[in-house]
């Protein structure tokens, strides 16, 4: 599994923290930065991460900024993209198991670094269900080619 990995200046130390849970699964990850503890725009950190699971180029993506939810807006402006806000390892079960998500966001400002690196565990080893959640997904594609 190949996961990207990016941040605004609001998540920069969650981002630094769920890197090194990515080094210790030993998973293929690209870090998109930011590089800078300046001010930036998430939009600018959101685009590239959600371009490249929707063109398979990463499998999965995990977005941070002050709270996650302009990293999860911008995300799902990205055809293909079902990113979700998650703020605690029942909805991270969750959206994969039924949403078949392939980006969460969270809030460097919102959670610690011990419940992120939880919910990304939690996120990255649980499998979609499919079944009666298929067809919801493909609504969800539907609406997206409308």
């Amino acid at each position: 599994m190949k996961v990207a990995i990016a941040s605004d200046h609001g998540g920069n130390a969650l981002r630094k923290e769920l890197i090194e849970l990515l080094k210790e699964m030993k998973l293929d990850y690209v870090d998109l930065g930011p590089e800078t503890d300046d001010s930036v725009d998430y939009p600018d950190y959101a685009k590239p991460v959600a371009e490249g699971v929707a063109n398979g180029t990463y499998d999965r993506g995990i977005l941070v900024c002050g709270t996650g939810i302009g990293m999860s807006i911008a995300a799902n402006k990205v055809e293909g993209i079902r990113c979700a806000l998650v703020h605690d390892v029942y909805t991270a079960h969750a959206t994969r198991e039924h949403n078949d998500s392939n980006i969460i966001a969270m809030g460097g400002r919102v959670i610690g670094g011990a419940l992120a690196r939880d919910i990304v565990k939690t996120w990255l080893t649980t499998e979609f269900e499919g079944g009666r959640h298929e067809r919801r997904i493909e609504k969800i594609t539907a609406i997206e080619q409308q």
